[in-house]
C-alpha cells in the first residue's frame, strides 16, 4: 500500500516524502506548484532527492481538484491532506482573497474522500493555529491556547485570523463530520510556528537567518511589526514525527495542537540567531509599517504530553542548522 501526499512538494510535504521513502514506503505526492504554496519540483529539492528513489516515488504536477475527479483504484493506508494556498503574514493579510481558495480545496477533498472512502484507511489533515480564537492572542490577555478552545458544539466560537483561519476552522468541521457521519478515520493537527532549513524565504524564520548572515556593523537590526509580537516555535522535523505518533491514538477527528508551548518574540529570535553568529551589540528594532499579525500565540502542549509527544529539536538546534544550509544554498 501506498502514501498519498496532496500538496507534498510543499515545505511539510518535502520531509514526510522524506521520512517515507527512507522507511521503506511508496510515496506518492500530487502537486502542482502554484504561487504561493510553497511548492519546489522535487528535481529542486535541495534538503533530500526523492528521485533516487525511482520505483517507490511518484509525482504529479496536477492541482489536486483536478486528481478529486477520478476515482481512486488502488488503496492507501495513509492519505495526508497539505494542499493550501498559505504564504507568510504578508499573503495573509494582503491577498485574502488568494488564501480562501483553501475553502474550496479542502470541501472539494472531503467530498473526494467519501467517494473513496473504502480505498482510504486513514487520514491525516491539517488545521493552523490560525483558527484559533485572536481575542485570546492580544497583548494583555493572552495565553496558551488549549484545543477545547475551539468547540464546535458551543453556541458562539471566537474569530479566527483572517480568511487563512476560517478556512482551517472548515476543514476542521468537515473533518469532524467525516468521521461523525461517514465513520472515516482521520486525525486534524493545530501547528503552531513550523520552521526549519529549507523554509521558503517568504516565512519570517529563513528570511530573519538570511539578513543575519549578511548583516555588517553594528548597524540596527529590523524586524517585522514592533517585534515584540510571540510566536511559539518547533521545528519541521518535530511536527513530522508528532503528527505519526499522536495520528496512531487519536483517529476520531480531534485536533491536537503541534507546539513547544514556550513564547519567543521576533526580537529575541533575532538576538539569538545574531548571538550564535557571533554578532553582538547590534539593536533589534520592530519595523511597524510590515505586518505584525496577532501579539502572541502559544500552544497548549496538556494533550501532547498525553500522547506523549515531546519535541526535540532546540529553537539554537534549529537554528544552527539553518545557518549551515544556508550558507551551503545561497
Amino acid at each position: 500500500m501506498s502514501i498519498l501526499i496532496l500538496g507534498g512538494a510543499g515545505f511539510v510535504g518535502r520531509y514526510y516524502t522524506e521520512y517515507f521513502l527512507k522507511k521503506g514506503k511508496n510515496v506518492e505526492i500530487v502537486d502542482n506548484l502554484a504561487p504561493l504554496s510553497g511548492g519546489i519540483h522535487p528535481r529542486k529539492w535541495k534538503v533530500f532527492n526523492p528521485n533516487k528513489f525511482k520505483k517507490k516515488f511518484k509525482f504529479s504536477k496536477l492541482d489536486c481538484r483536478k486528481f478529486f475527479k477520478k476515482k481512486l483504484n488502488k488503496n492507501y493506508e495513509l492519505v495526508i491532506n497539505l494542499a493550501a494556498i498559505v504564504g507568510g503574514r504578508e499573503v495573509i493579510e494582503y491577498n485574502p482573497l488568494a488564501v480562501a481558495e483553501d475553502l474550496e480545496i479542502d470541501t472539494a477533498f472531503w467530498r473526494w474522500v467519501v467517494k473513496n472512502k473504502s480505498k482510504i484507511r486513514h487520514i491525516i489533515t491539517y488545521s493552523s493555529s490560525a483558527a484559533y480564537p485572536i481575542n485570546l492572542q492580544k497583548k494583555g490577555r493572552y495565553r496558551l491556547l488549549k484545543e477545547s478552545d475551539i468547540d464546535f458544539s458551543k453556541n458562539y466560537m471566537g474569530k479566527p485570523d483572517l480568511s487563512y483561519g476560517w478556512a482551517k476552522l472548515n476543514n476542521e468541521y468537515l473533518a469532524s463530520l467525516a468521521y461523525e457521519k461517514y465513520g472515516i478515520k482521520n486525525t486534524i493537527f493545530r501547528p503552531f510556528t513550523g520552521y526549519g532549513s529549507d523554509q521558503d524565504l517568504n516565512y519570517p524564520f529563513p528570511s530573519i537567518i538570511k539578513r543575519a548572515l549578511s548583516h555588517r556593523g553594528n548597524k540596527k537590526f529590523i524586524v517585522w511589526g514592533s517585534g515584540y509580537q510571540m510566536r511559539d516555535f518547533i521545528h519541521i522535523k518535530d511536527v513530522i514525527r508528532g503528527s505519526l505518533l499522536i495520528a496512531k491514538k487519536v483517529k476520531n477527528g480531534k485536533a491536537v495542537n503541534l507546539s513547544s508551548g514556550k513564547f519567543l518574540s521576533f526580537i529575541n529570535l533575532s538576538k539569538k540567531i545574531l548571538n550564535i553568529l557571533g554578532k553582538r551589540n547590534i539593536q533589534v528594532r520592530g519595523n511597524s509599517t510590515k505586518p505584525e499579525g496577532v501579539f502572541a500565540r502559544g500552544g497548549s502542549r496538556s494533550l501532547q504530553i498525553k500522547y506523549k509527544f515531546f519535541p526535540k529539536i532546540s529553537i539554537e538546534n534549529g537554528i544552527n542548522d539553518a545557518i549551515d544550509f544556508l550558507k551551503k544554498n545561497s
